[in-house]
């Protein structure tokens, strides 16, 4: 009997959900049935804030630790989740086509973030999305929160909040019965999360070729060169994937367009780059390394790792480290 490839996965409906996503399109793949293997995070389990968890990494972590111990034979994570460091044995092998990167506003009777009026109470422990709330409109009062989907969106329905801030992708993926009315938010003027609306379908670097090239079918060239933007620009600004820093990258054919927004404490207080440029369709397609095993697998696009410590380089040389310091967070 053929074994079932384990897929580890935290136990939140969402995560859930996302690797029940990956699982279904694998067993195409692979020709094999795909079990989920439940794991539990520190970010699961406490109710701190996640800027005071540490926010890079804390969900990911306890499932990396099960990976490199056999318990399981790949994750999928939610890349904006992802620390941009490489973890050593391990390797992203695919970034399948990202989902609607936007924040959506949810409030109950549908009156758009601009024009809550002075003292309304909007939900998100999310230090980047309390500074773009700050910004849409300086008089409402903004409260940390955490919890499942469901959770959240109880505290609006029962009028403890007044709107809370989700990201799309996830509403999208749970399915969700969404009874309250939603605004999003344009990413050209609210830049979200580097990664956000993507997973990461992550394994060890030493897995079968068999069962790696089934992984590898599931990426998307487009999603991971733009999403590899990203995720230099905030290793370039040396930033937490919880800093008030607002990324979003999207390559259409050749056409590459990058929007990054670092945000001080007070409105107006942000330092923004754009950049726009035509790549070649030799630099999308991810490259492997020449040092090793290990690298021979980090399938990363070499140009989109070099466009995004170029706008990184830039956004320093403007002072957003000053922005993004944890002594500046809002």
């Amino acid at each position: 009997m053929t074994r079932p490839i384990r897929l580890g996965t935290r136990r939140s409906a969402l995560a859930t959900a996302q690797s029940s996503q990956i699982a279904r399109a694998l067993e195409q793949q692979a020709g094999r049935p795909v079990e989920l293997v439940p794991i539990v995070s520190e970010g699961d389990t406490s109710r701190a804030s996640l800027s005071q968890l540490g926010g890079t990494g804390v969900f990911a972590t306890r499932l990396r630790e099960a990976l490199l111990r056999d318990e399981c034979d790949l994750l999928v994570h939610s890349l904006k989740d992802l620390p941009t460091a490489d973890a050593p044995g391990l390797v992203i092998a695919a970034t399948p086509a990202r989902a609607d990167a936007r924040d959506v506003v949810l409030t109950r009777d549908g009156v758009r973030l601009g024009d809550l009026a002075p003292g309304a109470r909007i939900g998100t422990g999310s230090p980047r999305r309390i500074a773009q709330v700050r910004r849409a409109n300086a008089g409402v009062e903004l409260h940390d929160i955490r919890g499942n989907v469901d959770s959240r969106m109880q505290r609006v329905r029962d009028g403890e909040l007044d709107a809370i801030v989700l990201a799309a992708a996830g509403l999208s993926r749970l399915g969700a019965d969404i009874d309250l009315a939603l605004e999003p938010q344009d990413l050209s003027g609210w830049p979200t999360a580097a990664g956000q609306g993507a997973l990461a379908v992550e394994t060890r670097s030493d897995i079968d070729e068999d069962l790696f090239a089934a992984i590898r079918a599931l990426d998307d060239p487009a999603t991971r060169f733009a999403v590899t933007v990203e995720r230099a620009i905030l290793a370039g600004v040396e930033a937490g994937c919880h800093a008030p820093l607002g990324i979003h990258a999207v390559l259409r054919g050749e056409q590459l367009s990058v929007t990054a927004v670092a945000y001080g404490r007070e409105p107006g207080e942000e330092i923004a780059v754009e950049h726009a440029e035509a790549v070649a369709q030799e630099y999308i397609r991810p490259e492997g390394g020449s040092d090793g095993a290990d690298s021979a697998r980090r399938v990363v696009p070499r140009r989109a790792s070099e466009i995004g410590t170029a706008v990184a380089g830039r956004l320093l040389d403007r002072g957003a480290s000053d922005l993004v310091s944890p002594s500046t967070t809002p």
